[in-house]
């Protein structure tokens, strides 16, 4: 349920004060969790679109499971969260479990990154106007019982941006090929060239984010979105409008899975060419599609859910099965690019094995061997859908 701007907010207290604190309540011995790149977000960052009706039912966001979860993350050494206005209730839970966990758990202990600008799932709910920014960090933060945000995305601007090249499904890395980097906005010579009127609401939308930022209501801000090459253009375009500051953050998604590692590709541009300072990739399960039922809104293709029920027979004999592997994958590859990756988290089991298969990820070096090689199996069941994307927006979001 997406709550409008406009409209009540719902409200989740805790049954009472007393959570429980049980054997699963606590981490299990080993690796401590690290802290990556220039902001110092922890390598896996909580992804707390789970903490929503999105995801689970009224009657979970209403008991401890919650608050028992983010405990749990923060115990392990999770120190980021990841929300979004557009995500129902999120910060609203997510916000009630931090303020009961205080006394543990500061405000200065963890980092708050969130989300604003879509407010529905069509283009018409998105709004970019900077009263409307304005609107909706004053209710995210009055959400998360903070007074400032670590970082506001601007989120899923490929809804906003200009169209430029084709808005279809394929393989991004081929934007970067040199005969299509003019088709994509990318050549040298492009990189400040604002294409048309959503371009531009992006950018004011940038400017009051700023304006924010210097307010001290906001540390970081950047962008979020699906296609990477769409990413990469507004990156470079942000840095060569005036004032010419680079971003501070920029969120992908669903690019660095089994499946699909385009952002391998582009997260040496971002961080060169566009200058961005800290990058984040989020769902190493790409949505769910690589796990052993991957969920019928999906955008996948009939073919590549086939794909997916071959890949999880593949690794039927592997201890936690395609999705252990797949985590892995996504939290291995990540910390090879320095870049967090951001995991929806619902459980408390859910954390363990999140932070399991982190650790696995870190064991010697013939262990780590005999992973990769199973992740090559499962790899290469992809064939031609490995680095494929699909077309986003939808055309019936359009």
């Amino acid at each position: 349920m997406v709550v409008r701007l406009d409209s009540p907010q719902p409200i989740f207290e805790l049954p009472s004060s007393n959570i429980p604190d049980e054997v699963e309540d606590r981490p299990v011995l080993g690796p401590s969790m690290t802290t990556i790149g220039p902001l110092g977000l922890s390598e896996i960052v909580f992804g707390a679109a789970a903490l929503s009706t999105f995801y689970n039912k009224e009657d979970h966001l209403n008991g401890f499971t919650p608050v028992r979860t983010v405990r749990l993350a923060l115990r392990y050494g999770v120190n980021a969260f990841d929300t979004s206005a557009y995500y129902g209730e999120s910060e609203i839970v997510l916000g009630t479990a931090l303020k009961a966990l205080a006394h543990d758990f500061p405000r200065s202990s963890y980092k708050l990154m969130t989300k604003c600008g879509r407010y529905g799932s069509p283009r018409a709910d998105f709004d970019y106007s900077p009263a409307t920014l304005r609107a909706s960090v004053a209710r995210s933060l009055k959400r998360l019982n903070t007074s400032y945000l670590d970082a506001v995305y601007l989120h899923d601007i490929e809804f906003v941006a200009t169209q430029v090249g084709p808005r279809e499904a394929g393989h991004p890395a081929d934007a970067l090929k040199p005969e299509n980097l003019e088709t994509y906005g990318l050549a040298d010579g492009q990189e400040g060239k604002a294409w048309g009127a959503g371009d531009q609401r992006i950018l004011d939308g940038l400017a009051e984010l700023q304006k924010m930022k210097d307010e001290g209501l906001i540390k970081a801000i950047g962008i979020s979105g699906y296609p990477l090459p769409t990413l990469l253009r507004l990156a470079l375009l942000a840095l060569h409008t005036a004032p010419h500051t680079p971003l501070d953050v920029l969120l992908s998604y669903s690019h660095l899975n089994i499946q699909n590692s385009a952002f391998a590709a582009y997260a040496p541009r971002l961080r060169e060419r566009a200058r961005v300072g800290q990058l984040l990739t989020a769902s190493p399960l790409n949505m769910g599609l690589l796990t052993p039922t991957p969920p019928q809104w999906h955008p996948a293709p009939p073919e590549l859910k086939d794909l997916v029920t071959q890949a999880a027979d593949v690794c039927e004999g592997w201890d936690g099965g395609l999705v252990n592997i797949a985590v892995g994958y996504g939290y291995r590859t990540a910390a090879e690019l320095d870049v967090p990756m951001v995991a929806g988290l619902s459980h408390p089991h859910e954390v363990h094995e999140s932070v399991r298969a982190w650790r696995d990820t870190k064991e010697t070096q013939e262990k780590k061997e005999k992973r990769i090689a199973q992740e090559g199996k499962a790899i290469e069941i992809f064939d031609g859908y490995q680095g494929w994307s699909w077309a986003s927006p939808p055309d019936n979001l359009l």
